[in-house]
């Protein structure tokens, strides 16, 4: 005969248990900061997210000298309200010492925008690229890239306040989770 009382008991336990382990390794998976020291190199790719400063931030890096050409992932199309303000001012940013090329990627995720650097990185000959987007998604873009890029990436997580509630928190982790997990299963097409 089954115990339920002991059963249930076994089960709370072990989810505990379960949020517990995941969380503590959620937070040195995507909580932690995993960006590189900044170095020189061939261009500097924006992965498309939120407008929290990334583009800015990529657009800065060049200015400063780490690569004369800026790569902006641009998955949104058509853009809603705040995507008409910012993403043409970014993709006509370009100087004569800067070049600025958006894009958009196919497929419109991380994957397909390191298929993109693959691609034009091939063309171009570069060895190296910066990789800017927010924190919680550095580990996961590295493995992304690690897949679909011959190159070097130099992972750069946007100068921002990363504080949100727990439960956002909770969605973040679980979100990456299934990312990495996603990443895993497709790979990429070289």
């Amino acid at each position: 005969m089954v115990n339920w009382k002991v059963t249930r008991r076994c089960t709370a336990v072990f989810l505990v248990a379960l949020v517990t382990a995941l969380s503590c390794i959620g937070y040195q998976l995507f909580g932690r900061e995993h960006q590189d020291t900044l170095r020189r190199a061939d261009a500097i790719l924006v992965l498309g997210g939120e407008h929290d400063g990334r583009e800015e931030y990529g657009l800065d890096l060049a200015r400063e000298g780490y690569a004369s050409t800026v790569l902006v992932s641009d998955p949104y199309r058509p853009y809603g309200s705040v995507d008409q303000q910012i993403m043409p001012k970014v993709c006509n940013a370009g100087t004569p010492r800067i070049e600025v090329i958006c894009f958009v990627p196919n497929p419109s995720t991380t994957r397909g925008e390191a298929m993109f650097v693959q691609q034009i990185a091939r063309a171009r000959h570069w060895k190296s690229v910066i990789v800017v987007s927010w924190r919680f998604h550095l580990v996961r873009a590295r493995y992304i890239f690690g897949q679909c890029f011959d190159g070097n990436v130099i992972m750069r997580s946007v100068p921002r306040s990363y504080a949100q509630p727990l439960w956002l928190t909770a969605y973040t982790y679980s979100y990456q989770y299934g990312g990495l997990a996603k990443a895993a299963l497709l790979g990429c097409d070289r």
